[in-house]
């Protein structure tokens, strides 16, 4: 009699997406960031410049045409589709590391690995924004009913910081856009990078950022916070601090990508 072996099912390898770098390492990020913006300044500075114009442009046409009301669920946005609006300063790190030259229609005009991906991510990223301005709208049904909503900037800033059910909207509200927040944050911290990297689908990207962020959780939640700070004093000087702080921030972005989205 003949015996069959049977041979036991191999298992896929374990891929280890810890880097072990410690949150520290976020400093350096930002170090290198502007080692970039200081390298060919001029190219980010106009790109910084094009990113402050188009804000402003933004947040008057809210005024001009009666939303200024939903100007905190804007700015917060911001924070949504910024990855995808720094694509360009992604660019110059990369020509920069590669010896190459950057220039400015480089940067606005990008020949990325993934070019339709990108756009479908912006995309997803943008109805992330709609469905997170939406659940603004929910919050307020749900502590307010059927009190009429009286829009315009000053009765939402009175409602909001001068009735204790107002107050405790804000928290609330804070707490649902901070989950909103982390979430965008890890779906595009490095998937924007890696399309303009690497030839990969947006959810295959995507799915990597966030498992990448979750691996390495002590760094990215400084570098997040680093974000943050910077994107908060940007608006303390009516959003000129973005024509430094977003490319800066941009070319930071960039070395963190390849400091911890290595090839697996």
């Amino acid at each position: 009699m003949s015996t069959v072996a049977h041979e036991a099912p191999v298992k896929p390898a374990r891929v280890d997406l810890d880097r072990g770098l410690p949150a520290s390492e976020a400093l350096t990020w930002l170090r290198k960031g502007w080692r970039d913006f200081t390298v060919q300044p001029g190219a980010s500075l106009a790109y910084g410049v094009l990113v402050f114009a188009v804000s402003v442009i933004t947040i008057w046409g809210l005024f001009a045409f009666g939303f200024d009301y939903i100007l905190f669920p804007a700015l917060a946005g911001f924070m949504v589709v910024g990855p995808v609006l720094a694509i360009g300063l992604y660019e110059k790190s990369r020509r920069l590391a590669e010896g190459r030259r950057a220039s400015l229609a480089g940067m606005i005009f990008v020949k990325a690995a993934s070019t339709g991906q990108i756009l479908f991510t912006g995309a997803l990223l943008m109805m992330l924004m709609l469905v997170w301005m939406r659940a603004a709208v929910i919050i307020y049904a749900l502590f307010f009913g059927w009190q009429p909503f009286v829009p315009g900037l000053g009765p939402i800033t009175a409602m909001l910081f001068g009735t204790p059910l107002g107050l405790a909207m804000l928290v609330v509200g804070s707490l649902v856009g901070a989950l909103f927040a982390a979430f965008s944050f890890a779906i595009s911290a490095f998937s924007i990078p890696m399309l303009l990297d690497r030839r990969v689908d947006a959810f295959t990207a995507m799915g990597k950022s966030m498992a990448l962020v979750w691996n390495n959780l002590p760094v990215m939640l400084a570098w997040g916070a680093i974000v943050l700070a910077l994107f908060l004093a940007s608006l303390v000087t009516g959003l000129l601090g973005l024509i430094i702080t977003f490319p800066v921030l941009g070319h930071g972005t960039w070395h963190a990508y390849k400091a911890i989205a290595q090839e697996e």
